[in-house]
């Protein structure tokens, strides 16, 4: 069975699909992905910059208890994952463990500093003039990760621009 792509809150077949295999054990099919059009990504992209205003302007608490909630769903599952992720990468059950706790860390660090009300007011060059630094979520952002860190990279990138 293929693992579809999630676009819209709605699973959608890909173009094609691709095996993912144990580098480890060549006869081990971990599973079947979908692969995205070039479609699919721009419909994925429009969903979630429908999607930002909504989580941008909901409240701070709101989108700490979200991330708090993906903080703690990653390491209720650190040994599934951990294993899954060994078996994807290569890597021994301890590091892919190891990683995926470290995910689940940061997504519980940024959790924290949402809630976290800094800012910064600086005075600027100009006379007469000040500069205002304050936080707000990203919105969508395009990520580009290396592939022997599947977890712990992405959610250092995921989590803050959602903070």
């Amino acid at each position: 069975m293929v693992q579809n792509n999630l676009i819209a809150g709605s699973w959608v077949e890909g173009s094609d699909a691709v095996d993912n295999i144990n580098p480890s054990d060549l006869d081990d099919v971990i599973d079947s992905y979908a692969r995205a059009d070039a479609g699919q990504v721009n419909d994925a992209v429009a969903a979630a910059k429908a999607a930002f205003p909504g989580w941008s302007t909901g409240s701070i608490q709101a989108r700490a208890g979200m991330l708090a909630a993906v903080a703690a769903e990653i390491m209720a599952r650190k040994e599934e994952l951990g294993e899954l992720l060994a078996r994807e990468e290569g890597k021994t059950k301890p590091e892919g463990i190891g990683e995926v706790m470290r995910a689940g860390q940061i997504f519980d660090f940024f959790a924290g500093e949402v809630v976290r009300q800094s800012g910064e007011k600086i005075a600027s060059v100009r006379p007469g003039i000040d500069v205002e630094i304050t936080r707000e979520p990203l919105g969508v952002v395009g990520l580009i990760t290396p592939w022997n860190f599947p977890i712990a990279i992405p959610a250092w990138k995921i989590a803050p621009a959602l903070a």
